[in-house]
């Protein structure tokens, strides 16, 4: 956990967000758990939920069977449906994680609502999106 600690202090001063978190005092929650074939991810917070405003979480991909998934090349967007209007569309900014499958991430949110989900992933373990959905509060 330290090392998380440590790691997200580091990216959140490099990506400029300030002190979005600067240590995670408890541990993880899980906000979202999707299960493919060949992985699951997970959308893991200090509070286990996103909300308006800056958000840091870490998302981790294992295989069903537990074990870490090395998926290279990962990403996440969000959007959100608008009456009349163009999607509100937000993307994390992520990073790699000493552990394999185990992203550090950042985003923002400029209101609450559910948010419609994609990761997408390509590396040694295979390629692969999914899509579900998050409230952000």
């Amino acid at each position: 956990m330290n090392r998380l600690i440590a790691v997200i202090a580091v990216v959140a001063g490099l990506l400029g967000v300030g002190a979005v978190t600067a240590a995670w005092s408890a541990e993880l929650k899980v906000m979202q758990t999707q299960k493919t074939k060949d992985a699951v991810i997970a959308i893991k917070s200090e509070t286990g939920q996103w909300k308006q405003g800056k958000n840091a979480f870490v998302l981790e991909f294992t295989s069903p069977s537990g074990q870490p998934l090395d998926v290279g090349k990962v990403a996440l967007s969000t959007s959100m449906a608008m009456p009349g209007m163009a999607p509100m569309v937000a993307g994390a900014i992520l990073s790699s994680d000493k552990a394999p499958g185990r992203y550090l991430g950042t985003i923002d949110f400029p209101d609450g609502g559910t948010r419609q989900v994609t990761v997408t992933w390509d590396g040694p373990s295979g390629k692969g999106s999914v899509r579900f959905s998050v409230p952000v509060r």
